[in-house]
């Protein structure tokens, strides 16, 4: 999504310059030029906005439970934070962010809460980060800058130390845009890593492709009980989870897990 609406707020830094933005009730977050990094519904501000974070929540259609602990790599406004701060309050979130302007933007213009016992703010570089984290139920990983993926989570060894820390249950939640000319490279280095147990997730008109790859082996499912499940998380967490899950099954490689 690429558009400049009324500038509120502009900050230099030596990563990426931070700017904010205005229109029809929603704010962005733009980082070095007027690509939409992040967004949020000014009276809705724990609603997630656009249609690549909705997708990122996906992975609870495979899980039997909401994360206990969850790892976000990459800030941006907060969206994901407040979100599953908001609906799932026994989940404890660590966020890794390496611009601190970005941190203070979200907290000044996207009402992201100060750190508490159930907040944690890591201001850091996630690829060193990684290397010593403790084991996290989900990873959600949205690492862009105002190009393309940073490379430098989006390695083997970087998806690799992901994988370390996940429980033997977990899932690492990606998000690709399908015009990067290294997509393919990066969706092989998660299935050759997480040893092919990946699901596809494309968002019909905006380029981004989310990514959910699993620590355990994947097991087929009825369809039956999985649309059973997206209509319970329509209901209760306010996204299109019967529309995530019709994506789902028109990809061809995920026969195997979903009729």
């Amino acid at each position: 999504m690429r558009f400049f609406n009324r500038r509120i707020h502009k900050a230099v830094s030596d990563l990426d310059t931070v700017e904010i933005s205005e229109q029809n009730g929603v704010r962005y977050l733009h980082l070095g030029n007027d690509t939409v990094q992040s967004a949020m519904r000014i009276n809705q501000p724990h609603h997630l906005e656009l249609a690549y974070t909705q997708a990122m929540m996906g992975f609870l259609l495979f899980t039997d439970a909401p994360p206990a602990s969850t790892l976000l790599i990459g800030l941006g406004g907060g969206s994901l934070a407040k979100f599953i701060r908001h609906h799932f309050p026994l989940t404890y979130i660590t966020a890794v962010e390496i611009n601190a302007k970005v941190i203070q933007a979200a907290h000044q213009f996207f009402y992201l809460p100060v750190a508490d016992a159930r907040l944690n703010i890591v201001l850091a570089d996630a690829a060193e980060f990684i290397t010593t984290a403790p084991q996290y139920d989900s990873i959600m990983l949205d690492g862009f800058d105002a190009g393309f993926q940073v490379t430098s989570l989006a390695s083997e060894s970087f998806y690799s130390e992901c994988r370390r820390a996940l429980t033997s249950t977990g899932v690492l939640c990606v998000n690709l845009w399908a015009s990067d000319p290294q997509f393919d490279a990066y969706l092989q280095r998660l299935s050759d890593v997480f040893d092919q147990q990946v699901i596809c997730l494309p968002i019909e008109q905006r380029g981004n492709v989310i990514i959910f790859a699993f620590a355990d082996k994947l097991r087929y499912q009825p369809l039956r009980k999985l649309q059973q499940r997206a209509l319970a998380l329509n209901a209760s967490l306010n996204l299109p989870y019967s529309d995530l899950l019709a994506h789902i099954r028109n990809q061809s490689e995920n026969e195997k897990i979903i009729p």
